[in-house]
């Protein structure tokens, strides 16, 4: 955990826009995940708001927290708390969660339909919190009563809130909702099919301007390559994306973060 810690303070010296990581308690296998130790994971947002007071001016968030695995109330207060404490650096990277076996170890598992319908209802309640004096909502899957949310977020109207979903309904919450849409690699051959849908569903909701795009990939695939960086930030930019995220091993990431600063991101600055 050294590595990681050591190498976020780095980017954010080296002028990195932000630092994402994933959001959960236990790795699960379902979409391919093979780990050493998918059980040994620190609670992200702990995590972030440690960083928080370790930086000062990289973006701190995630890809993604799935939103129906955690109270959505609670969930607001804790980001709207770190966005005050960071000077308004949060963003909330949005999903409806695919872990099983962590939801169904400190959550509650539902079949996909149901997960996106509380990552909808979800999102609305925290946005709502962090805008609104007051918030009561009543549905079958969330009961709030008059809830207050003081003090409200640095940044107005809310923090971004980032997507990182493939799904059809996820990407049409995407553009209603969203401020950057991620496509993740294993992905890319529908690149543009996605990019159309959340564009289209922007457009429907008054909002084309306000969605961004953002390409690059998760994990790495092996030691740094300056090459195979500049690869990939070129196809980002290729596809019209405004932010590419990049990923270093983390044996190595506070050397790679340095090597990436000095030979590829002038290349883009």
């Amino acid at each position: 955990m050294d590595s990681i810690l050591s190498g976020i303070i780095e980017a954010d010296k080296q002028g990195f826009d932000g630092c994402l990581m994933p959001d959960h308690y236990m790795w699960g296998q379902e979409i391919g995940h093979s780990m050493p130790n998918p059980y040994q994971t620190l609670e992200t947002w702990t995590t972030l708001t440690y960083l928080a007071g370790k930086t000062h001016n990289i973006h701190l968030g995630t890809l993604v927290t799935p939103l129906p695995f955690r109270p959505p109330g609670m969930l607001a207060k804790r980001l709207s708390t770190l966005d005050v404490l960071s000077g308004g650096r949060v963003v909330l990277g949005a999903g409806a969660g695919w872990s099983q076996v962590e939801f169904r170890g400190y959550s509650e598992w539902l079949g996909t339909r149901s997960r996106v319908d509380k990552t909808v209802e979800a999102l609305s309640i925290i946005k709502r919190l962090w805008t609104e004096a007051s918030v009561t909502h009543m549905s079958e899957h969330y009961q709030i009563e008059e809830a207050v949310l003081m003090p409200k977020t640095v940044q107005k109207p809310h923090p971004k809130i980032l997507f990182g979903s493939s799904g059809n309904r996820m990407l049409r919450l995407t553009g209603r909702e969203g401020n950057i849409c991620f496509v993740p690699p294993w992905q890319a051959h529908r690149f543009y099919e996605m990019k159309e849908i959340v564009l289209s569903a922007a457009e429907e909701a008054g909002r084309a301007d306000e969605i961004e795009f953002m390409g690059g990939i998760m994990g790495t695939g092996g030691s740094y390559s300056a090459g195979t960086y500049m690869k990939i930030v070129e196809d980002a930019e290729e596809k019209g994306c405004t932010y590419c995220n990049v990923a270093f091993p983390r044996n190595t990431m506070f050397t790679d973060i340095r090597k990436f600063s000095e030979e590829v991101l002038p290349s883009f600055m």
